[in-house]
Protein backbone atom coordinates (compact mmCIF):
# COMPACT_ATOMS: atom_id res chain seq x y z
CA UNK A 1 0.00 0.00 0.00
CA UNK A 2 1.26 3.30 -0.99
CA UNK A 3 -0.08 6.26 0.93
CA UNK A 4 0.36 9.70 -0.65
CA UNK A 5 -0.53 13.39 0.84
CA UNK A 6 -0.32 15.96 -1.57
CA UNK A 7 -0.51 19.44 0.35
CA UNK A 8 -0.41 22.98 0.34
CA UNK A 9 0.47 25.86 2.68
CA UNK A 10 -0.08 29.49 2.41
CA UNK A 11 1.81 32.31 4.43
CA UNK A 12 2.97 35.63 4.80
CA UNK A 13 5.79 35.79 2.86
CA UNK A 14 8.49 34.00 1.07
CA UNK A 15 11.49 33.33 3.33
CA UNK A 16 9.98 31.62 7.14
CA UNK A 17 13.83 32.24 8.25
CA UNK A 18 13.17 36.38 7.49
CA UNK A 19 10.23 35.59 9.93
CA UNK A 20 7.30 34.65 7.46
CA UNK A 21 4.52 32.25 8.91
CA UNK A 22 2.00 29.66 7.78
CA UNK A 23 -1.35 30.87 7.54
CA UNK A 24 -3.14 27.73 6.27
CA UNK A 25 -1.97 24.12 5.29
CA UNK A 26 -4.40 21.72 3.11
CA UNK A 27 -3.82 18.54 2.49
CA UNK A 28 -5.75 15.43 0.84
CA UNK A 29 -4.98 11.69 1.21
CA UNK A 30 -3.94 9.19 -1.52
CA UNK A 31 -4.35 5.26 -1.20
CA UNK A 32 -2.49 3.73 -4.22
CA UNK A 33 -3.32 7.05 -6.11
CA UNK A 34 -7.00 6.93 -5.41
CA UNK A 35 -8.42 9.67 -3.52
CA UNK A 36 -10.20 8.55 0.09
CA UNK A 37 -11.49 11.64 0.72
CA UNK A 38 -10.01 12.24 3.90
CA UNK A 39 -8.36 15.69 4.07
CA UNK A 40 -6.61 17.50 6.64
CA UNK A 41 -7.34 21.90 6.91
CA UNK A 42 -5.84 24.04 9.33
CA UNK A 43 -6.07 27.93 9.43
CA UNK A 44 -3.03 28.95 11.71
CA UNK A 45 -2.67 32.52 13.86
CA UNK A 46 0.88 33.90 12.56
CA UNK A 47 1.02 36.18 14.94
CA UNK A 48 2.23 38.88 12.90
CA UNK A 49 0.51 41.24 10.46
CA UNK A 50 -0.23 39.75 7.02
CA UNK A 51 0.91 41.97 4.07
CA UNK A 52 -0.68 43.52 1.34
CA UNK A 53 0.62 41.40 -0.82
CA UNK A 54 0.54 38.11 0.29
CA UNK A 55 -2.79 38.85 1.61
CA UNK A 56 -3.84 39.67 -2.38
CA UNK A 57 -2.59 36.02 -3.26
CA UNK A 58 -4.59 34.00 -0.45
CA UNK A 59 -7.43 36.63 1.10
CA UNK A 60 -6.47 35.72 4.52
CA UNK A 61 -6.43 39.05 6.99
CA UNK A 62 -4.85 39.05 10.69
CA UNK A 63 -8.06 39.79 11.60
CA UNK A 64 -9.60 36.50 10.20
CA UNK A 65 -6.28 34.47 11.50
CA UNK A 66 -5.93 35.92 15.26
CA UNK A 67 -8.83 33.73 16.22
CA UNK A 68 -6.89 30.38 15.36
CA UNK A 69 -4.45 28.53 17.03
CA UNK A 70 -1.24 28.70 16.70
CA UNK A 71 1.48 25.96 14.97
CA UNK A 72 2.26 25.08 18.23
CA UNK A 73 -1.13 23.84 19.14
CA UNK A 74 -1.54 22.08 15.59
CA UNK A 75 1.90 20.86 14.93
CA UNK A 76 1.10 17.21 16.44
CA UNK A 77 -2.03 16.90 14.53
CA UNK A 78 -0.42 17.17 11.38
CA UNK A 79 2.14 15.03 12.11
CA UNK A 80 -0.12 12.61 12.81
CA UNK A 81 -2.18 13.49 9.73
CA UNK A 82 1.04 12.69 7.39
CA UNK A 83 2.30 9.79 9.20
CA UNK A 84 6.26 8.91 9.20
CA UNK A 85 6.06 7.30 5.94
CA UNK A 86 3.64 8.37 3.91
CA UNK A 87 5.07 10.03 0.22
CA UNK A 88 4.37 14.03 0.50
CA UNK A 89 3.65 15.75 -2.75
CA UNK A 90 4.03 19.16 -3.14
CA UNK A 91 3.69 21.86 -6.54
CA UNK A 92 7.41 23.73 -5.92
CA UNK A 93 7.68 21.56 -2.54
CA UNK A 94 10.73 23.56 -1.29
CA UNK A 95 8.83 26.51 -0.83
CA UNK A 96 6.33 24.88 1.11
CA UNK A 97 8.74 22.05 3.47
CA UNK A 98 10.70 24.27 4.05
CA UNK A 99 8.33 26.67 5.70
CA UNK A 100 6.97 23.63 7.72
CA UNK A 101 9.92 22.41 8.70
CA UNK A 102 11.21 25.40 10.16
CA UNK A 103 7.87 25.68 12.13
CA UNK A 104 9.08 22.05 13.34
CA UNK A 105 12.25 23.04 13.85
CA UNK A 106 11.67 25.90 16.11
CA UNK A 107 9.25 23.26 18.30
CA UNK A 108 12.13 20.78 18.33
CA UNK A 109 10.33 18.11 16.33
CA UNK A 110 11.53 16.11 13.64
CA UNK A 111 11.01 17.85 10.27
CA UNK A 112 10.49 16.40 6.98
CA UNK A 113 12.93 14.55 5.13
CA UNK A 114 13.43 14.93 1.07
CA UNK A 115 13.67 11.37 0.38
CA UNK A 116 9.75 11.27 1.04
CA UNK A 117 9.12 14.53 -0.98
CA UNK A 118 7.62 14.46 -4.53
CA UNK A 119 7.83 18.04 -6.28
CA UNK A 120 5.47 18.58 -8.78
CA UNK A 121 6.58 21.41 -10.24
CA UNK A 122 9.84 19.18 -11.36
CA UNK A 123 7.71 16.55 -12.83
CA UNK A 124 5.72 18.83 -15.08
CA UNK A 125 9.03 20.82 -15.99
CA UNK A 126 10.60 17.84 -16.96
CA UNK A 127 7.27 16.74 -18.92
CA UNK A 128 6.52 19.99 -20.91
CA UNK A 129 10.28 22.01 -21.18
CA UNK A 130 9.44 25.89 -21.48
CA UNK A 131 6.07 25.74 -20.99
CA UNK A 132 4.18 27.56 -18.52
CA UNK A 133 3.42 24.97 -15.27
CA UNK A 134 2.46 26.52 -12.54
CA UNK A 135 -1.33 25.28 -11.19
CA UNK A 136 -3.58 26.92 -12.94
CA UNK A 137 -1.44 26.15 -16.73
CA UNK A 138 -1.74 22.33 -15.24
CA UNK A 139 -5.28 22.39 -14.84
CA UNK A 140 -5.63 23.75 -18.31
CA UNK A 141 -3.37 21.40 -19.48
CA UNK A 142 -5.45 18.85 -17.78
CA UNK A 143 -8.81 19.85 -18.26
CA UNK A 144 -8.83 20.20 -14.64
CA UNK A 145 -11.81 22.73 -13.20
CA UNK A 146 -10.36 25.39 -11.41
CA UNK A 147 -12.95 28.15 -11.61
CA UNK A 148 -13.61 27.76 -7.79
CA UNK A 149 -9.68 29.35 -7.63
CA UNK A 150 -10.72 32.73 -7.55
CA UNK A 151 -8.03 33.24 -4.50
CA UNK A 152 -4.83 30.77 -3.28
CA UNK A 153 -6.62 28.46 -0.77
CA UNK A 154 -4.41 25.44 0.84
CA UNK A 155 -7.19 22.65 0.33
CA UNK A 156 -8.47 23.90 -2.28
CA UNK A 157 -5.23 23.71 -4.03
CA UNK A 158 -4.53 20.55 -2.57
CA UNK A 159 -7.58 18.44 -4.08
CA UNK A 160 -6.59 20.54 -7.67
CA UNK A 161 -3.10 19.38 -7.09
CA UNK A 162 -4.10 16.20 -6.37
CA UNK A 163 -5.64 15.95 -9.50
CA UNK A 164 -3.01 17.19 -11.53
CA UNK A 165 -0.72 14.63 -9.66
CA UNK A 166 -2.98 11.59 -11.10
CA UNK A 167 -2.85 12.94 -14.73
CA UNK A 168 1.25 13.35 -14.50
CA UNK A 169 1.54 9.95 -13.24
CA UNK A 170 -0.46 8.80 -16.48
CA UNK A 171 -4.06 9.33 -15.60
CA UNK A 172 -6.82 8.57 -12.53
CA UNK A 173 -6.85 4.79 -10.92
CA UNK A 174 -10.74 3.41 -10.54
CA UNK A 175 -12.15 5.10 -7.57
CA UNK A 176 -13.45 2.87 -4.90
CA UNK A 177 -17.29 3.95 -5.82
CA UNK A 178 -16.35 2.30 -9.37
CA UNK A 179 -17.62 5.53 -11.22
CA UNK A 180 -17.93 5.46 -14.96
CA UNK A 181 -15.40 7.55 -16.26
CA UNK A 182 -15.46 9.74 -19.24
CA UNK A 183 -13.10 8.25 -21.59
CA UNK A 184 -13.54 4.72 -20.22
CA UNK A 185 -14.77 1.61 -21.90
CA UNK A 186 -15.41 -0.48 -19.03
CA UNK A 187 -15.48 -0.21 -15.13
CA UNK A 188 -13.28 -2.33 -12.90
CA UNK A 189 -14.36 -5.12 -10.36
CA UNK A 190 -12.58 -5.68 -7.42
CA UNK A 191 -14.10 -9.46 -7.39
CA UNK A 192 -12.28 -10.03 -10.85
CA UNK A 193 -8.52 -9.77 -11.41
CA UNK A 194 -9.59 -10.02 -15.78
CA UNK A 195 -11.74 -6.50 -15.68
CA UNK A 196 -9.59 -3.72 -16.64
CA UNK A 197 -10.02 -0.18 -17.59
CA UNK A 198 -8.69 0.99 -20.66
CA UNK A 199 -8.67 4.57 -21.82
CA UNK A 200 -8.94 6.05 -24.84
CA UNK A 201 -5.42 7.76 -25.83
CA UNK A 202 -4.77 11.33 -24.69
CA UNK A 203 -3.25 13.90 -26.49
CA UNK A 204 -1.06 16.88 -25.39
CA UNK A 205 -1.15 19.02 -28.35
CA UNK A 206 1.62 21.99 -28.08
CA UNK A 207 0.30 25.32 -27.95
CA UNK A 208 1.06 28.42 -30.12
CA UNK A 209 3.04 29.58 -27.31
CA UNK A 210 5.38 26.43 -26.96
CA UNK A 211 5.52 26.35 -30.63
CA UNK A 212 7.05 29.93 -30.47
CA UNK A 213 9.50 29.18 -27.58
CA UNK A 214 10.36 25.49 -29.59
CA UNK A 215 10.85 27.56 -32.85
CA UNK A 216 13.15 30.40 -31.51
CA UNK A 217 14.99 27.89 -29.61
CA UNK A 218 16.20 25.83 -33.09
CA UNK A 219 17.11 29.14 -34.57
CA UNK A 220 19.45 30.81 -31.75
CA UNK A 221 20.56 28.08 -29.88
CA UNK A 222 21.06 25.10 -32.70
CA UNK A 223 23.58 26.17 -35.40
CA UNK A 224 24.10 23.96 -38.54
CA UNK A 225 21.34 21.51 -37.32
CA UNK A 226 22.00 18.42 -39.43
CA UNK A 227 18.06 17.89 -40.05
CA UNK A 228 18.05 20.83 -42.15
CA UNK A 229 20.91 19.94 -44.39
Amino acid sequence: MVREIVFDTETTGFNAEEGERLVEIGAVELINHIPTGKTYHQYINPEKEVPEEAYKVHGLSYDFLKDFPTFDKVADDWLEFIGEDSVLVAHNAQFDINFVNYELKQLGKPTLSWDRVVDTLEIARSMFPGARNNLDALCKRFGVDNSSRTNHGALLDAELLAKVYLELMGGEEPTMGLEEKKGTKTTVSFDSHEDKVYREPRSFPPTAEELETHKAFLENKIKDAVWLS
